[in-house]
Protein backbone atom coordinates (compact mmCIF):
# COMPACT_ATOMS: atom_id res chain seq x y z
CA UNK A 1 0.00 0.00 0.00
CA UNK A 2 1.02 3.50 -0.68
CA UNK A 3 2.77 5.43 1.97
CA UNK A 4 -0.55 7.72 3.81
CA UNK A 5 1.71 11.36 3.52
CA UNK A 6 1.85 10.01 -0.85
CA UNK A 7 -1.42 9.74 -0.36
CA UNK A 8 -2.32 12.81 1.29
CA UNK A 9 -0.26 14.78 -0.92
CA UNK A 10 -1.72 13.46 -4.19
CA UNK A 11 -5.44 13.82 -2.71
CA UNK A 12 -4.40 16.98 -1.74
CA UNK A 13 -2.70 17.85 -5.49
CA UNK A 14 -6.05 16.45 -7.49
CA UNK A 15 -8.27 18.69 -5.28
CA UNK A 16 -6.22 21.80 -6.15
CA UNK A 17 -6.23 20.47 -9.86
CA UNK A 18 -10.32 21.15 -9.80
CA UNK A 19 -10.03 24.77 -8.19
CA UNK A 20 -11.23 23.49 -4.35
CA UNK A 21 -10.29 26.19 -2.31
CA UNK A 22 -8.09 25.91 0.78
CA UNK A 23 -6.78 22.78 0.46
CA UNK A 24 -4.64 21.93 3.94
CA UNK A 25 -3.03 18.41 5.05
CA UNK A 26 -3.39 18.08 8.31
CA UNK A 27 -0.74 15.79 9.81
CA UNK A 28 -1.99 13.50 12.27
CA UNK A 29 0.52 10.58 12.86
CA UNK A 30 0.29 9.63 16.53
CA UNK A 31 -2.58 12.39 17.32
CA UNK A 32 -4.84 10.15 16.11
CA UNK A 33 -6.26 6.34 16.83
CA UNK A 34 -8.05 6.85 12.96
CA UNK A 35 -5.78 8.05 10.64
CA UNK A 36 -2.60 9.47 10.41
CA UNK A 37 -3.33 12.29 7.74
CA UNK A 38 -6.47 14.31 7.43
CA UNK A 39 -6.73 16.30 3.57
CA UNK A 40 -9.59 18.99 3.72
CA UNK A 41 -10.71 21.70 1.02
CA UNK A 42 -14.04 23.21 -0.08
CA UNK A 43 -16.05 23.58 -2.48
CA UNK A 44 -18.09 26.42 -3.98
CA UNK A 45 -20.99 23.70 -5.31
CA UNK A 46 -22.39 20.14 -5.90
CA UNK A 47 -20.88 20.33 -9.50
CA UNK A 48 -17.46 21.45 -8.16
CA UNK A 49 -17.49 18.99 -5.46
CA UNK A 50 -18.46 16.14 -7.44
CA UNK A 51 -15.30 17.35 -9.74
CA UNK A 52 -13.37 16.94 -7.14
CA UNK A 53 -14.00 13.78 -5.42
CA UNK A 54 -13.69 11.95 -8.97
CA UNK A 55 -10.62 13.64 -9.55
CA UNK A 56 -9.32 12.56 -6.22
CA UNK A 57 -10.57 9.12 -6.47
CA UNK A 58 -9.42 8.53 -9.84
CA UNK A 59 -6.01 9.85 -9.32
CA UNK A 60 -5.32 7.58 -6.20
CA UNK A 61 -6.44 4.76 -8.15
CA UNK A 62 -4.81 5.72 -11.26
CA UNK A 63 -1.14 6.75 -9.54
CA UNK A 64 -1.46 4.44 -6.38
CA UNK A 65 -3.88 1.78 -7.04
CA UNK A 66 -5.92 2.74 -4.35
CA UNK A 67 -9.48 2.99 -3.69
CA UNK A 68 -11.22 4.40 -0.42
CA UNK A 69 -12.52 1.93 2.25
CA UNK A 70 -16.01 4.41 2.34
CA UNK A 71 -17.58 7.42 0.82
CA UNK A 72 -19.90 9.16 3.09
CA UNK A 73 -22.09 12.31 2.04
CA UNK A 74 -22.14 12.37 -1.74
CA UNK A 75 -26.16 12.55 -1.88
CA UNK A 76 -25.87 15.50 0.65
CA UNK A 77 -22.73 17.06 -0.52
CA UNK A 78 -22.80 19.86 1.58
CA UNK A 79 -19.87 17.27 2.95
CA UNK A 80 -18.71 14.12 1.71
CA UNK A 81 -15.64 12.26 3.34
CA UNK A 82 -13.65 9.80 1.56
CA UNK A 83 -11.77 7.05 3.58
CA UNK A 84 -8.70 5.76 2.26
CA UNK A 85 -7.52 4.18 5.99
CA UNK A 86 -4.67 6.51 6.58
CA UNK A 87 -5.93 9.28 5.01
CA UNK A 88 -9.30 10.78 5.04
CA UNK A 89 -10.35 13.66 2.67
CA UNK A 90 -12.70 15.67 3.60
CA UNK A 91 -14.60 17.48 0.80
CA UNK A 92 -16.80 20.43 2.34
CA UNK A 93 -19.07 23.26 1.07
CA UNK A 94 -18.36 26.65 3.01
CA UNK A 95 -21.52 26.72 5.22
CA UNK A 96 -20.18 22.77 6.96
CA UNK A 97 -16.20 23.98 6.55
CA UNK A 98 -17.70 27.48 8.38
CA UNK A 99 -19.48 25.28 10.68
CA UNK A 100 -17.05 22.46 11.87
CA UNK A 101 -13.71 23.68 11.06
CA UNK A 102 -11.85 20.73 11.02
CA UNK A 103 -8.57 21.53 11.25
CA UNK A 104 -9.15 23.79 13.68
CA UNK A 105 -9.64 20.57 15.92
CA UNK A 106 -6.87 19.83 15.13
CA UNK A 107 -4.14 23.44 15.80
CA UNK A 108 -2.14 22.08 17.80
CA UNK A 109 -0.43 19.70 14.86
CA UNK A 110 1.45 20.76 12.02
CA UNK A 111 -0.13 22.14 9.10
CA UNK A 112 0.42 22.71 5.52
CA UNK A 113 -1.26 24.32 2.22
CA UNK A 114 -0.97 21.96 -1.00
CA UNK A 115 -0.25 24.74 -2.84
Amino acid sequence: MAEAKEMAALAAAAADDKKAADVQVVDVTGKSDVCDYLVVCTCANNPQTNAVIDEVEERLRKDLDVKPLSVEGRQGQSWVLLDYGPVVVHVMQPEARDFYRIEKLWAEVPEREAR
